[in-house]
């Protein structure tokens, strides 16, 4: 699972991340010191899991998940019991006290992995079945088919979809919009600007991929799970 931490405390940071690292299955990907810095992480980055602080400058925890559309799931990590009940109307999945002995926080993350998987298998049950989809271009509807897609690239507000014929659709969406509309078993985001067809890779190396004559980044945050991905692909 990517993670990220906000808190707007250096040893509160530290902590979180030296707990993260003893968790095989969290893979900690941005740090933010206030909602400004998390937002941002949240628009570029694939988080699935946001370890929130409550008491941060300008807007609080509890301020900025409510303004959050799609939140990522959610671990409240706080020195303030008081806020347990509010933190649980937002429908996050925990509310942590620090200083946070560890086993809790195992627990805490374990219950996140247990409901990450479930939003998983369902999301596949839906999009494993499209074989296409319609996209805007162009002030009309143009059907793309999923096999086709070699790579699809983020430009800010829009993106270009880019087809094994050499043609190129751009649409105005977000990448992660698009990215939530495919199956994770044949599309893979190895960066903030780039999901690729899994099945279209040619050769790669440790910070970058080849998909034709097309060379393409790897993210540092999106490293360990493209390899986990080659491992149960290698001989």
């Amino acid at each position: 699972m990517n993670c990220i931490i906000v808190d707007d405390e250096l040893p509160a940071r530290e902590l979180l991340e030296d707990n993260i690292k003893q968790i095989p299955f969290l893979n900690l990907i941005g740090k933010a010191k206030n909602a400004s810095e998390a937002l941002a992480l949240l628009n570029s980055l694939d988080v699935d899991l946001m370890f929130l602080d409550i008491q941060m400058p300008k807007i609080t925890g509890m301020q900025f998940l409510a303004s959050l559309r799609k939140p990522p799931l959610v671990i409240m990590v706080t020195a303030f019991e008081q806020h347990a009940l509010e933190g649980f109307e937002l429908e996050v999945i925990d509310y942590l006290v620090k200083p946070v002995p560890f086993p809790r926080f195992a627990k805490a993350v374990q219950k996140a992995s247990e409901l990450h998987k479930m939003k998983k298998l369902t999301a596949q049950s839906v999009v494993g079945s499209l074989e296409h989809v319609f996209v805007s271009a162009n002030y009309s509807l143009v059907k793309v088919m999923l096999d086709d897609i070699t790579f699809i690239e983020g430009l800010k507000d829009y993106v270009k979809i880019h087809l094994a014929s050499g043609k190129e659709i751009v649409t105005r969406l977000s990448l992660k919009a698009v990215e939530d509309k495919l199956n994770p078993a044949k599309f893979m985001r190895i960066h903030k600007s780039y999901i690729i067809a899994l099945d279209k890779i040619d050769t790669i190396q440790k910070t970058q991929l080849m998909i034709g004559q097309k060379e393409l980044p790897i993210g540092d945050g999106y490293r360990q799970m493209v390899f986990a991905y080659l491992n149960d692909k290698n001989f």
